[in-house]
């Protein structure tokens, strides 16, 4: 029977070595040569617990598997680690972490005035800039007042003026559209274009 372990304050978020269940922290984790402890206790591939081995002796068994040796409790005693594809298991973290950042998409809203001043709609145009650099989303609402229902075009022109200067930004994801005194529009992060991706490698 495997001795306790204890892991202490670990690296990890969770790990459930009886099941093989590993989720390791956003840092980076020592990989293969990396480790240079003495004796590590060992996972395999499929979760199996292996106990106590030299770390040499761990190597060895992820390089015949064509696999990595990945330390993900680096303060138990020994450090646990686990075999391992680890480009693999890196692409399928990043992967999942993109997604979730994608469900965690807010939408911000700001407001304008029909004849909003020129440094008014500026401070909101910076807004807008920080809530799309996020990855968020931007609402933006013209309302009108009494008399200012006559004359909606003026709410419009502020409004494109707004587009108009975040056009480098973001792009239209919902067109203007009249909601009782209200004029809305939404706005999402512009999408970078291949030629931007490759300017900025040259650079």
């Amino acid at each position: 029977m495997l001795d306790r372990i204890d892991y202490g304050p670990i690296g990890i978020t969770d790990c459930n070595p009886c099941r093989g269940e590993v989720h390791l922290e956003s840092r980076e984790s020592r990989i293969n040569e990396q480790i240079r402890v003495s004796q590590v206790r060992l996972i395999d591939e499929n979760g199996e617990q292996l106990g106590i081995v030299s770390t040499y002796d761990a190597r060895r068994q992820a390089q015949e598997k064509g696999l990595d040796l990945v330390e993900i409790a680096p303060q138990a005693q020994p450090p646990v680690c686990k075999i391992m594809n680890y480009g693999k298991f890196r692409y399928s973290k990043e992967k999942q972490e993109k997604k979730n950042r994608k469900a965690q998409i807010k939408v911000k809203e700001l407001k304008l005035r029909p004849g909003i001043a020129d440094n008014d709609i500026m401070i909101k145009v910076t807004h807008a800039k920080e809530f799309l650099s996020e990855g968020n989303k931007v609402k933006v609402t013209c309302m009108f007042r009494g008399r200012e229902m006559a004359h909606t075009e003026i709410g419009e022109a502020a409004m494109q003026r707004f587009v108009d200067e975040l056009k480098d930004f973001a792009m239209v994801e919902i067109p203007p559209k009249m909601t009782g005194r209200s004029l809305c529009l939404v706005l999402a992060p512009a999408k970078q274009t291949k030629g931007d991706d490759r300017a900025k490698n040259e650079n």
